[in-house]
C-alpha cells in the first residue's frame, strides 16, 4: 500500500511569497463530516511551486514568464487519503525472479470528495489580508500541465504486504510484529501497517519499533 495522492493548484490574485509552505495543514476531514462520515484524509501545502517545477508538466509553448507568473501567485496543496488493503494488490516473483508489482488504487470516493470540500473551502475565502480583496481566484487540478494524481512510482511511503493482526488467516505478525510461525522473527519497518494512513508514516514506525524493542527487552530478560 501506499498513500493515494494528489496536487491542487490555486492561482490567486495576490502574489504568495511563501517560502516555508509546508507549515500549515488541515485535518478538519481526515475522520468525515456529515454529509460523508467516512475518512477523506489530509490537506497540506507541497513545497512552493516555480516557473521550473511547473515547466515539468506544462505544454512545450507554455511561455516561462507565464509560468513564472503562476508560480508568484500559486498556492500549492497535497491531498492525502488512506490507502486501504486489497487482497490482490501485491508484490510477487515471477519464474525469472524479477518482483511484479500488482496494484490497483481504492478509496477513490473518499479521495474525491477532499477535493471537493477544498474546492468549497477556496470558495469561501473572501478576502485578501494585505489588499482587501478577493485573492484566490480558481482552483483547479493540475492536470492541465502534469496530471492531479501522483502515479505509483511516485510513492515515497510504501507499507503494507507483512500486515500485522491477531489471527495467522489474515495477517503474518502478531500484535508484537512477531511471525505468526517464526517465534524468533519480528519486522518493525513500515510493512506491518494494516493499511496505509493519510500522513507521512515516518513518526508511527519510530514509535512501534520503540514499542517492539521494549517489548523484545522485557521477552529476553
Amino acid at each position: 500500500m501506499g498513500h493515494t495522492n494528489s496536487i491542487l493548484l490555486a492561482v490567486s490574485k495576490c502574489p504568495n511569497p511563501t517560502v516555508f509552505q509546508k507549515t500549515l495543514s488541515v485535518n478538519d476531514f481526515y475522520f468525515g463530516d456529515e454529509e460523508f462520515p467516512y475518512p477523506m484524509g489530509h490537506i497540506s501545502f507541497v513545497g512552493k511551486m516555480d516557473r521550473d517545477s511547473l515547466r515539468g508538466g506544462a505544454p512545450a509553448i507554455a511561455p516561462g514568464f507565464a509560468l513564472e507568473i503562476m508560480g508568484q501567485h500559486s498556492l500549492d496543496f497535497w491531498l492525502t487519503s488512506e490507502d486501504l488493503p486489497d487482497p490482490q494488490n501485491r508484490v510477487t516473483l515471477d519464474r525469472d525472479g524479477k518482483i511484479v508489482l500488482s496494484y490497483r488504487p481504492n478509496n477513490e470516493e473518499g479521495h474525491k470528495r477532499l477535493h471537493d470540500r477544498l474546492k468549497e473551502l477556496m470558495k469561501q475565502q473572501s478576502a485578501c489580508v494585505i489588499h482587501g480583496h478577493n485573492c484566490h481566484q480558481g482552483l483547479f487540478a493540475r492536470n492541465r500541465f502534469v496530471g492531479d494524481r501522483i502515479p505509483l512510482a511516485g510513492v515515497a511511503h510504501q507499507n503494507g504486504t507483512i500486515r500485522f493482526g491477531h489471527d495467522p488467516k489474515t495477517s503474518v505478525l502478531d500484535a508484537n510484529c512477531k511471525a505468526h510461525e517464526v517465534d524468533n522473527l519480528y519486522v518493525v519497518d513500515g510493512s506491518f501497517f494494516p493499511s496505509s494512513g493519510a500522513v507521512n508514516p515516518a513518526l508511527t514506525l519510530m514509535a512501534n519499533a520503540l514499542r517492539v524493542g521494549d517489548h523484545l527487552i522485557e521477552r529476553m530478560n
